[in-house]
């Protein structure tokens, strides 16, 4: 049965890992329903049928390479019937994590995954030498370089690095919106905001300040989650721990903690209970909200400021997968249709970046099949593309030339903010 306590020695029993893997896929196998979600179902019932069903006919590289298509998404857990409770306890992508986490410290590490896992170190690096690494990754010599040698597709879009990150940014401003202390806000503002997308952070400010909404920035690290990607338990559980406890205290002094990032707010809410299973992480899990989730919650008490000056139109909005794996709606779309005229259509599906995955040289290809649907949606002229995920944006942007903006930018604009303005 299911199994998540990295502290038991059963969890990280090679043996152990494979039979739970082989139990979950002989379950997946009768059922089917994800057939065709991602990559790691048409693999997997596809190698089962050639072995006339029988999954324990498996070889250990079949079972790896069902693994390591596996990109995170959730999707198959929101759909999945047998989840618990239910007597089978299926949890396919957890399942799977274990699976590559096991793997990862038998047979240890690879450098791209030490180094794309460290985000805030590469972050930071970057950002001090922002025009040159940017540079560098538009370079297609560089490019093939970083292919060989770090497994780094050549067509792959890279982030934007900016000098001036939302922590710099936020170091040189005067001070941050006190409110009335009615609404209290602490911003988780994330690594990816921080160091490539950091017009969200500055827009989430504003609306903040718009909406009289106490905001504080806790000490904080990345979420962990890239170190978790790449199998480094040790190393993410260093950073949870360090943001549980900042966060937990924010959380007493009666603020809600808010993150700008489906994937981030997931791992907060859903995975930090499990990787580190205290009062602290459980009371950071029950604060967290996604940051449309916590300005629908301030309007639904009447605190929201729907006094918008600008028209946004129509909008091609993208629901990313660990939004929806979240199960609290369409909380953006909510948001945005409060805005007189907007227009609203929206298309859940998955992008194909998820984090790492779609970046090496042997999943892009990949990625960008699992991403058509989405890209067909949002290539449209006459229309403003949102997510809320920044990695889908890049995928947006690779697969149509367009890249999309985050909800809480179109609300800045609304607003007629200065700040989440294109430059």
């Amino acid at each position: 049965m299911l199994n998540f306590d990295i502290q038991s020695t059963e969890f990280w029993d090679p043996q152990a890992t494979r039979k739970e893997v082989s139990r979950v896929f002989e379950v997946c196998h009768g059922c089917t329903l994800c057939h065709t979600l991602c990559p790691s179902f048409v693999s997997l019932f596809q190698m089962v049928d050639e072995n006339f069903g029988e999954v324990d006919s498996l070889k250990d590289e079949q079972l790896k390479h069902v693994v390591d298509q596996c990109y995170q998404c959730k999707l198959c857990y929101a759909i999945c019937p047998y989840v618990p409770p239910h007597e089978w306890e299926i949890d396919f992508p957890r399942t799977m994590m274990r699976a590559n986490l096991v793997d990862a410290r038998r047979r240890g590490a690879r450098l791209a995954d030490r180094l794309f896992g460290d985000t805030d170190l590469v972050g930071g690096l970057a950002s001090w030498a922002a025009p040159l690494v940017n540079w560098a990754n538009r370079n297609p010599f560089l490019r093939g370089l970083m292919e060989k040698f770090l497994g780094v597709h050549r067509d792959r879009l890279l982030p934007t690095f900016h000098a001036e990150t939302f922590a710099k940014w936020l170091r040189k401003r005067p001070a941050l919106p006190k409110g009335s202390g009615e609404e209290k806000a602490a911003l988780f503002y994330t690594c990816t905001v921080n160091y490539n997308e950091p017009e969200i952070g500055k827009a989430a400010v504003g609306v903040f300040e718009k909406n009289g909404i106490e905001c504080v920035v806790p000490e904080q690290q990345c979420c962990g989650l890239p170190f978790l990607d790449g199998g480094l338990v040790d190393r993410a559980m260093k950073k949870i721990e360090s943001n549980v406890a900042s966060l937990s205290k924010a959380v007493r002094q009666g603020y809600k903690i808010v993150v700008p990032s489906a994937s981030c707010s997931y791992m907060l809410k859903q995975d930090y209970p499990r990787f580190l299973p205290t009062d602290d992480s459980r009371l950071v899990a029950a604060s967290t909200y996604d940051l449309s989730e916590y300005l629908v919650k301030v309007h639904e008490k009447g605190k929201l400021d729907l006094g918008f000056s600008e028209k946004i139109g129509k909008v091609r909005y993208h629901q990313p997968c660990h939004l929806k794996a979240q199960n609290i709606g369409f909380k953006a779309q909510e948001l945005m249709e409060l805005i007189p005229g907007a227009e609203v259509s929206r298309m859940q599906c998955c992008s194909g970046h998820d984090g790492s995955w779609s970046v090496k040289k042997e999943n892009f290809e990949a990625s960008m099949k699992v991403g058509k649907p989405l890209f067909k949606f949002m290539k449209t002229e006459d229309a403003c593309a949102v997510t809320d995920c920044p990695l889908s944006a890049v995928q947006v942007q690779q697969g149509t030339g367009k890249k999309p903006v985050h909800p809480i930018v179109v609300m800045a604009r609304a607003y007629g903010l200065d700040v989440g303005k294109p430059d």
